[in-house]
């Protein structure tokens, strides 16, 4: 099975995304809810286009010489 993305309603009507990983655990969501599923589909959409080439920052190194 492939990860994959799915779009629900939460509590308060709003479409919302989470990316489940082949193992069956959300691996990411959309943080936010939408008005409409086609905002939420827009969403996917751009994280699919614009993280294949994030960078990692490592915010736990310590700031002290």
């Amino acid at each position: 099975m492939a990860a994959k993305f799915e779009t629900y309603k939460d509590k308060l009507g709003e479409f919302r995304w989470r990316l489940i990983h082949t193992n069956g655990q959300v691996i990411a969501n959309s943080g936010e809810g939408y008005t409409t599923k086609a905002n939420a589909i827009s969403g996917i959409n751009s994280v699919k286009e614009n993280a294949p080439n994030a960078t990692v920052e490592d915010k736990t190194a310590s700031k002290e010489s």
